[in-house]
This record gives structure tokens, sequence and C-alpha cells, in this order.
């Protein structure tokens, strides 16, 4: 038997266990979705978050688990494979684990994956002295010797924001021509400070399980403690494209467009977290889940009650 809820939500981040949250806490029956991997997973620490800035992202959502468990809401470790629209417009959800449950209203909170440049010691280092978000770590390493790995010219964008956190930065080109630099790249690069290094990274040089250095191709190293990336973000859409909802594209990847509550191009259907944007930071994701969750709520009740004054004789 397909098991029913009036939400549905897949995905156990912050976001998604904000909509669950709010959701419970308004007596409505709900099931999360959670594979259990994380963006941030890599992260001992997430910053910026008033009042809970440096806790470990794990216990964080350790937390969230035990707050919407007080409120009735069911979790599940499992992943969604498909999702189907019914004749009423409400939603079955298939389960890899063979579960299929049913929502009258689906929240979508998958988040997105990270792909990491291809640099020997990049996926290893990262979340340690690798990074991506000066806003999330930069405070942590100021002052040291950072480089900026380049894949495209939006490494420029990427190295004079760091030089907020210390004046010692080098951009590494990497794979960038200097020629598909702007001459407007090059003063502002040069105003800030940043050495500009052409030439392929080949690795990176670790001694006692720290970074200290980065390797070209031709064989010479630069000493740096600290190296940013940017990583390629792959939204998973997968859910929202089985169901029609309307996507753009923008320079980090490709989001479910959505009013200001989360709600999607198709009805019944809210989105929240990375999942509508590569900049949803944490704080951010618990306030999307947030509105999602106290909308789905309301639409719910004005719904019912709709229904049974029109039933009345």
């Amino acid at each position: 038997m397909t098991e029913r809820y009036e939400v549905v939500v897949v995905g156990g981040g912050t976001a998604g266990l904000s909509a669950a949250l709010v959701l419970g806490r308004a007596r409505r029956s709900v099931l999360v979705i959670d594979t259990g991997e994380p963006r941030n997973a890599p992260a001992a620490h997430m910053q910026g978050y008033l009042s809970r800035d440096g806790m470990s992202p794990m216990e964080f959502l350790a937390v969230g688990r035990e707050e919407i468990a007080r409120y009735g809401v069911e979790l599940v470790r499992d992943r969604a494979v498909d999702v189907a629209k019914d004749a009423d417009g409400e939603f079955d959800v298939t389960l890899e684990g063979g579960r299929t449950v049913h929502g009258r209203r689906l929240v979508v909170a998958t988040g997105l994956a990270d792909e990491l440049p291809k640099v020997p010691g990049v996926a290893e280092r990262f979340g340690r002295d690798v990074l991506h978000c000066p806003y999330c770590h930069g405070w942590e390493v100021r002052d040291q010797a950072f480089g900026v790995l380049a894949t495209t010219p939006m490494g420029v964008h990427q190295a004079l924001m760091v030089s907020q956190w210390s004046k010692d930065v080098t951009l590494f080109l990497h794979t960038v021509a200097e020629d598909e630099l702007a001459d407007e790249d090059l003063r502002r690069l040069a105003a800030a400070g940043v050495d500009v290094v052409p030439g392929e990274v080949a690795g990176l040089v670790v001694d006692d399980d720290r970074l200290t250095g980065i390797r070209l191709a031709d064989g010479t190293t630069h000493e740096r403690s600290v190296l940013f990336v940017a990583p390629r973000a792959i939204p998973r859409t997968g859910l929202l494209e089985r169901l029609g909802a309307e996507l753009q594209e923008t320079p980090f990847g490709t989001y479910a467009v959505v009013d200001p509550t989360g709600l999607t191009s198709v009805p019944g259907v809210w989105a929240a977290g990375n999942a509508i944007g590569f900049g949803e930071q944490v704080v951010n994701a618990a306030s999307g889940g947030y509105r999602a969750g106290a909308t789905i709520n309301g639409e719910l009740l004005f719904t019912d009650l709709d229904a049974s004054v029109g039933a009345q004789p």
C-alpha cells in the first residue's frame, strides 16, 4: 500500500528540515526522504549563521533531525528516484528501496553536488585547506598565503573577493590563457595586489598533512597554505524535470524558477535551498525552507476549508 502524507519533503538538509519543522509544528503529517549526503559534509564547521557560528554541519543536522521528530515528522534514509503527479494534482514518490509514498504537496530540497577541478590533491583536501567560499572560511584562514585556481576567467572575481581576507594572494591561471583576461580585470588585480601566475597547475605540495605549495606542470613550486577553487555546481534537478518544472540557466548551473515562497511552476511543488540557487548558504536555506513550509500549511488549510464549504448543502 502507498503510504500517504500531507507533505513529502525530498532532501533532509537545512532547507528540507526547516520546512518539515514548520509543517510538523502546524500538525501536518510529513515525511522527509534523505540520502544522508549533505553538500557541506567535507567542512568541519559552518560560519555566518547567527547563534550557530562555528557549529559542525553534522551536529547541526543531527539537532535538526531531533527537533522534527518531536513533532511527529518521519524521516527515512532513502533516495527518491521518481515522482509522478496524479489526476488530483498530488504526488506519488518512488524510493530506491522500493516504497512508494504519496504527498498532497511536495518540497524538493535536493541541493547540488560540487564537481571539483581535476587537479591531484584537491578533492582530498577540500574543506580543509582547499576551500571555495570566503564567507564560509575566510576568517579562519585570514592573512595566510592564498592561492586561487582559475578554471574560467571568473577566477579573477574569486581572487579579488578573497583579497578581502589576505593581502598575499596569487591567481594561478591554470587552464585560462592570459589573453582571456580583460584589461579591466588586470587593472583590478593589480590594484588589489594579486599576483598572476600563468601555466597549468599539476598538483599540490603537502607536508605533515598541511598544504604548503602549488606545483606547476613546468616543475616550479609556489609556497601557499590555502587554495581557493571554484567547483562546478551540479544541481540535482531530476525530480523537478520529471514534473516538468520550469528551470533557468545561470552561470552556476540550472535551477528551478520559483516565486518568493519557493513555489515552482508546478502547482503543489515547492523548492528550497541549493535546489533554487548556488549561493543558498545554510542560513538562507533555513529561511527558504521556513517560508515554503508556512506557505504550504496555509495553502492546505484554505484548500480544505473551501472544499468543505463547497460540500455543504
